[in-house]
């Protein structure tokens, strides 16, 4: 019956005034099951409770939704993999606020993962938090840099490094000269001193990549902006040039977009990022201390009550047994 009313919500009126209650209900169910977890439990999560990240009122029950979705992690690790999978194909494109929960969900998760089973997501993982890290609202951006402040995230950062930079620096480099709030730049330049900090000579080979990289991508903007000159000029070598052409845009440079600006010298990065990192840290010191918003389900004195007086069926049948 529960499920019914679960399947309602989600696929037909995305209207039901106790799903918040009903999850809260449920979560205490789920941190009873026996172990190893039945194959219905399992089902359940990934095409029940997965499938409610994608309604619109999401935050109304968010933080029992993801209490949900922690204890079964918790109960079982290989359900790792299809959970932090579904949570990126439901990730809001247009939505920030929602964004920042998915954002809180995904550390909640972070933090109880199996390093074998973060091998298996982290790089469709941080291809997301690079996008988000790139976002210019800077609640998302504020929230995915916080996950450098979590010891047992960087741990796992720091035993996959390898692959993680590569990744991540070119966000991070670009907005750290792009983003238009402060505070973002003290936070990525914090991230870039951890990095510089857990492996000297990758964050230099990945400085270096993204200098040829932005190299090229200069070459090729000549190489267009020549091209439209070419064009332009082929164009007036035609007799009806003149009657077609419109004069305003005459001998008007082609703009091209560019994506950022160019890489400094690797000496001065290393020194601007250090310099920048420990400012930002003073800053956060005189503000406030950076607390770690994670969601916890919020406890109702009436389902309490609830649950305190709820008693299993076996149990009721083997009283009138006796």
């Amino acid at each position: 019956n529960k499920m019914f009313h679960l399947f309602r919500f989600i696929y037909e009126t995305e209207h039901h005034n106790g799903i918040a209650e009903l999850l809260e209900i449920l979560g205490s169910i789920i941190n009873g099951f026996a172990l190893p977890l039945k194959e219905e439990h399992k089902i359940f999560l990934l095409k029940v409770l997965l499938p409610l990240h994608k309604v619109k009122s999401l935050s109304v029950y968010h933080p029992q939704l993801a209490y949900c979705v922690v204890q079964f992690l918790e109960k079982d690790s290989t359900l790792t993999e299809p959970v932090v999978m579904a949570l990126l194909k439901y990730w809001p494109k247009t939505h920030s606020p929602k964004e920042v929960m998915f954002l809180n969900e995904l550390e909640e998760i972070l933090d109880v993962i199996e390093p074998s089973e973060f091998v298996k997501v982290m790089e469709p993982l941080f291809r997301q938090l690079a996008k988000c890290v790139s976002s210019p609202h800077f609640q998302v951006a504020e929230r995915a840099l916080y996950y450098w402040n979590n010891e047992y995230i960087m741990s796992l950062i720091s035993d996959n490094a390898a692959k993680i930079l590569p990744i991540m620096f070119p966000s991070l480099y670009r907005n750290s000269k792009t983003h238009w709030n402060k505070t973002i730049h003290g936070l990525i330049y914090n991230a870039l001193k951890l990095f510089m900090e857990m492996n000297q000579k990758l964050f230099d080979d990945c400085t270096q990549q993204f200098k040829a990289e932005k190299l090229k991508e200069k070459l090729k903007l000549k190489e267009r902006e020549e091209a439209w000159v070419k064009i332009e000029n082929l164009a007036k070598s035609n007799p009806q040039y003149p009657t077609y052409s419109d004069t305003s845009l005459l001998n008007s440079p082609v703009a091209m977009e560019t994506d950022g600006p160019l890489i400094e010298d690797l000496q001065t990065l290393k020194k601007t990022v250090k310099e920048e990192a420990c400012q930002a840290q003073k800053d956060q010191k005189k503000d406030r201390p950076l607390v770690r918003r994670k969601s916890e389900l919020p406890q109702d004195i009436y389902t309490m009550k609830a649950l305190e007086s709820h008693c299993r069926a076996d149990e009721l049948i083997s009283h009138d047994g006796h």
